[in-house]
């Protein structure tokens, strides 16, 4: 007897009914399983783009109403802050991305910073992506470092993803083509409004695909810009640029050495060589030095203007004050003469000469070199933009700043200081200044006098707030949207 199998012996009709009902009920489970795990999605990624946006804003500009945190609060933030669960970044923008831009930025390290908050918003106004800006490293400092060796490039990336799409490198195919030297580069025009980008610029991306930038300075004007487009320049640059952990680390040393003896005040005295030569300022040098910084500016191509009158410069306030014009004007404006002064610069021209008169008036004179053990700063030599990063820390938390020339540092650090709650910073009228001090060297001012105008003439100028001024027709002469960034105040 052959035994027939159980489908033949219930019936095929029986067989193929059980076989569509277990059919059905796999179909309706898988159905449902995937409609009910798609609103879990969805709903999880509606919480996290609106939820933090409708409760907190812009959060960039609300920080000063924030309710400051008590002491006890603030000790627990310490204790525990070696346990904070790790940061959630804003989820990735989706966009129709038009294409990519590269940029090569010049300058020293605050002039490049400014452009690159530049660069940013202007790829986000484009709907383009921005390839990790190139650093400067053919400019006078001659500084090799990368991106990755001033900022912390992921923090970056992360922190604007909810913004604009910024990648390390370009896609292999596109990347290909610019190693082949199939890609159009160009110089956008200075002082720029934002529709020019995309009246003038968006076609050519359109067209080429990828756009280099070849350089970045100034290319946005200060004024006239819509406000969600000033917010994120402010974003960007006291947010997503972040210096890297060991220039961080080695910064907050520094600060905390200065902080063990008492207040301090930064002193940023741009009286270095290439400030010198290129300004054309040479007032109490000797005939060598006159000679080698005239030698130096003919030789640099990129220093446009080859004959100055250095005089004339210096009355009309055009020059850097000199370490003696600076003694005396910190002493006139009673600036106690035990109080730290940190000089955050580089080589002083003159060295310990011209220096005399103001380690003198003010003996607690320091600088990073003299702070910090040669060990500690020895990675740090000939990266001049990464020594600059930590004079910027050092500024941004110290009592009182003072530039002695209206640089790209200045300005910015001036900027960052108002942000972070209108910090003190003396903003010397220079052209004032060295009148004062030229009639009392000439004896036309006692002391009294002249310490009385000095400090009425700067008792206004201490970083407060005001509006920033704005000059129709001429950007370039307008204040610095960095130095008063006052849409992110």
């Amino acid at each position: 007897m052959v035994l027939k199998p159980l489908g033949e012996r219930r019936g095929g009709g029986e067989t193929a009914a059980l076989s569509r009902s277990r059919m059905r009920m796999w179909v309706l489970r898988a159905t449902t399983s995937v409609l009910l795990w798609t609103c879990v999605v969805q709903l999880t990624a509606l919480g996290e783009t609106w939820g933090p946006r409708l409760l907190k804003g812009w959060p960039l500009c609300n920080h000063r109403d924030r309710s400051p945190l008590p002491t006890e609060a603030k000790e627990a933030v310490k204790v525990t802050s070696g346990h904070l669960p790790r940061r959630a970044f804003p989820p990735k923008r989706v966009y129709k991305n038009n294409g990519y831009l590269m940029i090569s930025c010049n300058g020293g390290l605050n002039q490049m910073r400014a452009a690159i908050c530049d660069m940013v918003a202007i790829a986000r106004y484009m709907n383009v992506t921005l390839i990790v800006p190139e650093l400067d490293k053919t400019s006078f400092w001659a500084d090799p470092s990368e991106f990755h060796d001033i900022f912390d490039v992921d923090h970056f990336i992360n922190s604007l993803r909810d913004e604009v799409r910024i990648l390390k490198e370009l896609p292999p195919r596109l990347k290909r083509r610019v190693e082949q030297g199939r890609i159009y580069s160009m110089a956008p025009t200075s002082w720029s409004d934002i529709s020019y980008y995309r009246r003038q610029i968006l076609p050519l991306i359109w067209k080429h695909k990828v756009v280099h930038f070849n350089r970045t300075d100034a290319r946005l004007a200060n004024n006239g810009q819509p406000l969600q487009l000033q917010r994120l320049r402010c974003w960007v640059n006291f947010s997503a640029l972040k210096f890297t952990p060991r220039i961080e680390e080695l910064g907050r040393k520094v600060i905390k050495l200065l902080r063990e003896n008492g207040p301090f005040l930064v002193l940023h005295l741009r009286y270095e060589m290439d400030m010198l030569a290129f300004s054309g300022c040479t007032h109490g040098c000797n005939d060598n030095e006159v000679e080698e910084l005239t030698r130096m500016r003919y030789n640099y191509e990129q220093w446009k203007v080859k004959k100055i009158d250095s005089e004339r410069q210096r009355i009309e306030g055009l020059c850097p004050l000199t370490p003696e014009e600076t003694a005396l004007t910190l002493k006139a404006l009673d600036i106690d003469q035990k109080m730290q002064i940190y000089i955050a610069a580089g080589e002083i021209y003159g060295g310990e000469r011209r220096m005399a008169t103001l380690a003198r008036t003010y003996p607690k004179l320091v600088k990073k070199e003299t702070i910090l053990e040669s060990s500690e700063l020895k990675v740090f030599y000939n990266h001049s933009s990464q020594m600059a990063a930590l004079d910027y820390l050092v500024s941004l938390e110290s009592d009182v700043f003072v530039p002695t020339y209206n640089g790209n540092m200045a300005k910015v650090v001036e900027g960052h200081r108002r942000f972070l709650g209108f910090k003190k910073t003396l903003l010397l009228d220079r052209r004032l200044l060295v009148e004062l001090i030229d009639q009392f060297s000439n004896g036309n001012l006692s002391w009294e006098e002249f310490s009385s105008a000095v400090k009425e003439a700067h008792a206004f100028r201490v970083g407060n707030p005001m509006r920033r001024l704005v000059i129709p027709d001429r950007p370039k002469e307008e204040e610095y949207f960095y130095a008063n960034p006052q849409e992110c105040l």
